[in-house]
């Protein structure tokens, strides 16, 4: 044991395990490896075993590959599963299909059911299989159920331990019981009501309940309107109530109203952070599943396909120039000008899709407010593109010093502008109602209206402006 000088001399262990930009530090990482590599398990566990969760995921991503099982297994029962929680699935998926079975059960044993699932929902069947076998009667049963419901569902996210009091208990018997039950889950808000069937009838603020004299029945206390969340229910409308409704837990119940389960704010942290990057990696046409940890090949496949309805808009937009090859050849400006207008309305589409797919998604943008945002988003469009006419129409003239082109140049401009503008927001509008995810596919309609507008505008105005035909 270390004495007060000599803990005040070491190093806070974030200071030794990160350097100033946040990453693991590559000396903290080569006594890690080398102590993996030698079988060094005292040295490890003293380097890793204290280490958070979080801060343990981030250093098993920067092993290398072959390294990782190994110091799960060197680190034996003083290694804290939930790290498995906090890095790519393409890594968790590797790592688990290293371990023994009875390894990873023995780990799992030691987490709360919602980190369990999490970790065990991407294996295929067998795999569940042989580890659920590893696991006692009772916490194999309640994670086979959590396994049943759909995945992205509240009850693939919600812990199924809970405190559950029956309704003629009285404010003593309930915190008499939360302090003679060692089984309890490591942090919880409140406490819930339920019939002897488990049916949910209400449920008890843990303050209002420390608050309160022991011989007051908890049925008194009880929130008999308290939000309660369905098992079947998207995430990520989970997540919608819990930011409306400002929750910090909600009580999860099957079709029968059964309690089976509590969702807490950390899991809806979760679930907003993954379904916020699901949509931004949609609108740059990418897979919501990949991650930095996946093979060149797994990569290929999957953005393979956005590639190419990207070069059909690409060819349609090559057609419509083509159309008009003999204007370009006898005015040498249009080919110099024309992917600034292309380039502008592209630019203005995407700023406007992103902010129509984002409310979408926040369900700020509805049926009850399209039209005016409509409206809005238009009249943006219009007010921009009379600004960039001056100014784009001003310097096409003084560059090629052909007057005319000040109008030809500022037409197309503010057509171009108000039809991204007015393309990035219906096009999302449009997909959403015929049930298609506009993160995924308004990139390329909106690319493809951009460039055609753009192309046939301002190579169509000069065409009939300078007699080019």
């Amino acid at each position: 044991m270390l004495d007060h000088d000599q803990r005040s001399e070491s190093p806070p262990l974030e200071e030794a395990l990160r350097d100033e930009t946040g990453a693991i530090r590559a000396d903290f990482l080569d006594r890690v490896s080398d102590a993996v590599r030698h079988h060094d398990t005292a040295v490890l566990r003293n380097l890793v075993g204290e280490l958070h969760e979080a801060d343990t995921g981030d250093l098993i991503e920067a092993l290398d590959q072959e390294l990782r099982p190994q110091l799960i297994e060197l680190m034996g029962r003083d290694f804290d599963f939930s790290a498995l929680t906090e890095v790519d699935d393409t890594v968790r998926e590797e790592i688990l299909e290293e371990l023994p079975p009875e390894t990873v059960a023995e780990g799992v044993r030691e987490l709360d059911s919602d980190d369990a699932v999490y970790i065990l929902e991407d294996l295929d069947r067998q795999e569940q299989v042989e580890i659920l076998q590893q696991l006692p009667p009772t916490e194999r049963v309640a994670l086979e159920r959590s396994l049943l419901y759909p995945e992205e569902s509240a009850g693939r996210r919600m812990q199924t331990e809970f405190i559950a009091v029956p309704p003629d208990w009285n404010v003593g018997q309930a915190i008499d019981y939360m302090r003679e039950t060692a089984d309890l889950p490591d942090r919880f808000y409140e406490l819930y009501v339920t019939d002897p069937v488990g049916k949910f009838l209400g449920a008890v603020a843990l303050d209002r309940l420390l608050r309160t004299k022991r011989p007051v029945p908890v049925i008194e206390l009880m929130d008999e309107d308290r939000r309660r969340v369905r098992a079947t229910e998207d995430q990520e409308e989970v997540a919608r109530q819990f930011e409306r409704y400002n929750l910090v837990a909600a009580p999860v119940v099957d079709e029968d109203d059964r309690l089976v389960g509590v969702l807490t704010f950390d899991d809806i942290v979760d679930v907003i952070e993954q379904e916020a990057e699901e949509d931004i990696k949609a609108l740059g046409g990418v897979s919501a599943h990949e991650e930095l940890s996946d093979s060149v090949w797994d990569i290929v496949k999957a953005r393979f396909p956005w590639l190419v309805a990207n070069l059909g808009c690409a060819l349609l937009a090559a057609w419509v120039i083509g159309q008009f090859s003999s204007s370009i050849e006898k005015m040498v400006a249009l080919a110099v000008l024309m992917p600034i207008v292309a380039s502008m309305g592209g630019n203005a589409g995407t700023q406007t899709m992103t902010v129509a797919v984002r409310a979408l998604a926040t369900r700020e943008l509805s049926d009850s407010n399209a039209w005016r945002v409509v409206r809005r988003e238009l009249m943006v469009g219009v007010m921009n593109g009379l600004g960039f006419a001056i100014i784009m129409g001003a310097v096409a003239a003084a560059w090629f010093g052909v007057t005319d082109l000040f109008l030809v140049m500022g037409l197309a401009m503010m057509t171009v502008l108000a039809a991204a503008a007015l393309g990035g927001i219906v096009i999302p509008l449009v997909l959403t109602k015929l049930g298609v995810d506009p993160a995924v596919s308004s990139g390329p309609f909106v690319t493809t209206i951009t460039d055609v507008v753009g192309f046939f505008s301002f190579l169509g105005i000069a065409t009939l402006w300078f007699g080019l035909r």
